[in-house]
């Protein structure tokens, strides 16, 4: 398919929630192309629509080749663990800059598939982080959100001073 320019922080379409999706069409198939493609140019694990622009309740995660790719559509967190986990997240929209987010360590989902079949599972681990991530982006929540004041802008700083030292090369 094809590889779309990223949006980087801080455009304001990454706080704006998306839409539901509500047509199961090739042209959403070829969405979700796009999105794994970009993804992949990225080195992400996981990405959005509204991270190429479109605000569409569209993810896909990939945590690596042997788990393969699994695309979200409409997903919604139903339940989460008490328990909390930290781990480091970041964004392909703002890349070099990561922080440890503290995010229960297991959560029920509900989403999509590409086909709009209705599908309810459990995930725990590094994709529950990642299901957890790619949702809040999905209601207009950027990452950095979940941080400390200090280290959020810590993190904003060493974004600006990346992005700096890439337009002086």
């Amino acid at each position: 398919m094809a590889i779309r320019p990223i949006v980087r922080f801080p455009n304001p379409l990454l706080s704006q929630k998306a839409d539901t999706v509500t047509r199961f069409d090739a042209a959403l198939e070829a969405l979700a192309a796009d999105l794994l493609d970009t993804m992949r140019a990225a080195q992400g694990i996981g990405i959005t629509a509204p991270h190429i622009g479109v605000l569409q309740r569209v993810t896909v995660i990939e945590l690596d080749r042997e788990s393969g790719i699994r695309t979200f559509v409409n997903p919604e967190v139903l339940w989460h663990a008490d328990q909390l986990a930290r781990h480091a997240e970041g964004s392909v929209s703002m890349p070099g800059v990561s922080e440890d987010v503290e995010r229960p360590q297991s959560v029920r989902v509900r989403y999509q598939t590409l086909v709009g079949e209705t599908v309810e599972e459990e995930a725990d681990g590094l994709m529950a982080i990642c299901l957890q991530h790619e949702i809040d982006q999905l209601d207009g929540i950027f990452w950095t959100q979940r941080l400390s004041r200090l280290k959020r802008d810590r993190a904003i700083k060493k974004f600006e001073k990346l992005t700096k030292e890439q337009m002086r090369s």
